[in-house]
């Protein structure tokens, strides 16, 4: 998942931050700024917040392969890259006591829900950071809040369904603000412009099934399941089916980069984060189904498959 929130220490986000290394870029120049260091492959993990800011991470030699494994992920073949992040949650967990094994355990729990690849990888990865979780136990950050790898770790536990074990105060205030957060999400309501100046209100859409959609140009993962949104609102739009995707970028930089795309789904903007921040959007994409009656029946944490996406759909009745 990429996101406009990692965990440099202060930042909320469980994800990571668009990073020089281990200093933060103002979220107001993220996007320009990840166009051209998306280039360069320097998307950095999060660190916990118990790691020193100043000083550049040093990984030991038995540290160094699994570094360059998770700089590698997204290149790979799904099927290799299951078997790739399943195989690295063991090698983390084996690793010694230090800093890096809880930032690299969380830097795969960042990358492993980025699609499909099974429910057996997804609970080697939790166990993996649980365990981290376990021999380090993290301070909560400076605004008060559990820090990012607890809330990673509730995450994979809501809505990966993973088993987690894990007698943890952070812990179990994570998974309460999550559960807080789709309270909060039930209740939502917004009001946006698309890109040919339409005015979409979420409410107004009760009756059809509503797929909201967080997303960025800038964005590998969010760019990867865009084909599979658009086959599927082809597919489904005259059973009542509305997709309405958000980006917080300006008009100027996503009208080009939708028009390249040829994408016909509703894309709205939100370029002062009101209605990201409405849905506690942090790392994108994220997903949220609304049925027909306006219940939030669905969502994901990252990114989805288009076999995802349609079991996510299923829970609304659309089939």
């Amino acid at each position: 998942m990429a996101s406009p929130g990692g965990n440099v220490e202060g930042w909320p986000a469980p994800r990571f931050w668009c990073t020089l290394p281990l200093v933060s870029i103002p979220r107001r120049l993220f996007s320009s700024l990840c166009a051209l260091l998306l280039c360069a492959g320097a998307f950095l993990p999060s660190y916990p917040s118990g790691l020193a800011e100043t000083s550049e991470v040093v990984y030991s030699a038995q540290e160094q392969p699994i570094v360059a494994q998770l700089k590698t992920l997204r290149s790979l073949p799904d099927d290799v890259r299951a078997r790739v992040q399943k195989d690295l949650a063991l090698e983390i967990r084996r690793l010694p006591v230090t800093p890096n094994k809880l930032q690299l355990a969380n830097w795969l729990a960042s990358r492993a829900t980025e699609g499909d690849f099974g429910h057996d990888t997804l609970q080697e990865v939790a166990t993996t950071l649980a365990d981290a979780l376990r021999e380090q136990p993290q301070p909560n950050n400076k605004e008060g809040q559990p820090d990012g790898a607890y809330m990673e770790l509730a995450e994979l536990a809501r809505y990966e369904h993973v088993q987690v074990s894990l007698d943890s105060p952070a812990y179990t205030a994570s998974l309460a603000n999550l559960e807080h957060q789709d309270q909060s999400r039930q209740q939502a309501d917004f009001t946006l412009t698309d890109l040919q100046g339409r005015t979409w209100k979420l409410k107004d859409l009760k009756g059809k099934v509503v797929l909201v959609n967080f997303w960025a140009t800038w964005c590998p993962p969010c760019r990867k399941e865009m084909p599979d949104l658009e086959s599927l609102y082809n597919e489904f739009h005259a059973k009542g089916f509305e997709v309405l995707a958000i980006s917080d970028e300006e008009l100027a930089k996503v009208k080009p980069f939708i028009a390249g795309k040829a994408i016909t789904y509703p894309v709205l903007l939100d370029p002062d984060r009101k209605v990201n921040t409405e849905f506690a959007v942090e790392g994108i994409p994220k997903s949220f189904v609304y049925d027909r009656e306006g219940k939030l029946v669905a969502q994901s944490v990252d990114m989805r498959t288009r076999h995802q996406f349609l079991e996510m759909l299923s829970q609304a009745g659309l089939k």
